[in-house]
């Protein structure tokens, strides 16, 4: 399955951003998904997961109730509502695909990565 991201920009802290994945060349319903994220200098995290239904989400601590992860399977397509955003948050996140049989909250699930897409947020 081949992944696009799109949607980063620069926000101030306290803003909002949505991020968007859309999915070609494989049944997006076979896959769960998720957000990750790389902020310079640290290792890539996971930020949010989801079922191949969106039944089940999984989040970092350092998002819930922040974030929102969902999505379109009609549309082939992920989200990432990212509400009151930080300084913290500034990094290149990433979408990835999980086959559905794989445990979705796990990020060694993932083998099919998208490009990532950049998110700063200024203080």
């Amino acid at each position: 399955v081949q992944l696009q991201a799109s949607g980063g920009g620069l926000v101030q802290a306290g803003g909002s951003l949505r991020l968007s994945c859309t999915a070609s060349g494989r049944t997006f319903s076979s896959y769960s998904m998720g957000w990750f994220r790389q902020a310079p200098g640290k290792e890539r995290e996971i930020v949010a997961t989801t079922t191949w239904n969106g039944g089940s989400t999984y989040y970092a601590d350092s998002v819930k109730s922040r974030f929102t992860i969902s999505r379109d399977n009609a549309k082939e397509t992920v989200y990432l509502q990212m509400n009151s955003l930080k300084s913290e948050d500034t990094a290149v996140y990433y979408c990835a695909a999980a086959l559905r049989s794989r445990v979705y909250y796990l990020g060694s699930s993932y083998n099919n990565w998208g490009q990532g897409t950049l998110v700063t947020v200024s203080s």
